[in-house]
């Protein structure tokens, strides 16, 4: 159920968060991300505590990117990281080009 719940979300093309609404880093994230013109639909926020199954998303997480924690982001079907990782993408400039290239922008 974990496992179908995050790969059916992971797509090429879209920018997708898995968060937690009462986390700070997951709300920066979110933040940050909404200073783009996405298109619609290439950007999603998906809250693991609406499900029942919050500890095995994370454990799935864990398994496919290396970390449990937070927000876990993909840019198309790749796993930049969390919050730090992204902040970082965009302040060297990388996280624009990045969202260019899988076609996410207006």
């Amino acid at each position: 159920m974990a496992q179908e719940f995050v790969n059916s979300r992971i797509q090429p093309g879209k920018v997708v968060v898995f968060i937690k609404p009462t986390c700070p880093y997951c709300r920066q994230t979110q933040e940050l991300l909404s200073q783009f013109p996405f298109k619609q639909g290439a950007l999603e926020f998906v809250d693991i505590t609406a499900t029942s199954d919050t500890d095995k998303i994370q454990d799935y997480l864990q398994q496919i990117t290396g970390a449990r924690t937070v927000p876990r982001v993909f840019i198309g079907k790749e796993c930049i990281g969390g919050c730090s990782d992204l902040t970082s993408m965009h302040q060297c400039g990388e996280l624009l080009g990045r969202l260019k290239q899988i076609g996410a922008l207006q």
